[in-house]
């Protein structure tokens, strides 16, 4: 039993004027208070506030892993364990690079100073295989930039 085309039209309509109530009792809601600085807006310019954005190597992980081993699946904890290990090495080349661009008295990071810091920080063959990923990588980076 499908509606007319007239009976359609009238339920959008409805549709529509359910939504519209809806979201000016959000608006409502969401009104700014006293203790706020910024100037009062009418309930229908409020809007609800953007989510703010948390920044993982959740996907990145999940797809190194497929790529190494596409048969195996890691949990959230290990998803966790993993992002704050990333995290900490992230901070530990950025507060090393820093270092060695204070000791040569320069203002600009190089590549150089990147190896530099992945070597101090990790040790033998893993800082090896560090330095010909991530040379690869920005090898692989520039080829893509050259041909668009």
């Amino acid at each position: 039993a499908m509606p007319e085309k007239g009976q359609k039209e009238v339920a959008m309509a409805d549709l529509k004027k359910v939504r519209k109530e809806k979201g000016k009792k959000i608006a409502k809601t969401l009104k700014v208070g006293k203790a706020s600085k910024r100037p009062k807006q009418p309930a229908s310019e409020v809007t609800r506030r953007k989510k703010k954005s948390v920044q993982s190597y959740n996907i990145y992980i999940f797809k190194v892993l497929k790529q190494v081993h596409p048969e195996c699946g890691i949990s959230k904890k290990g998803i966790s364990i993993m992002n704050s290990f990333m995290n900490d090495i992230f901070d530990r080349m950025a507060t090393e690079s820093t270092r060695l661009l204070r000791t040569a008295a320069r203002k600009t990071l190089s590549g150089g100073d990147i190896q530099t810091a992945v070597r101090l920080l990790l040790p033998g063959e893993l800082a090896k295989h560090a330095v010909s990923e991530g040379t690869k990588a920005v090898n692989k980076y520039l080829e893509n930039q050259a041909s668009k």
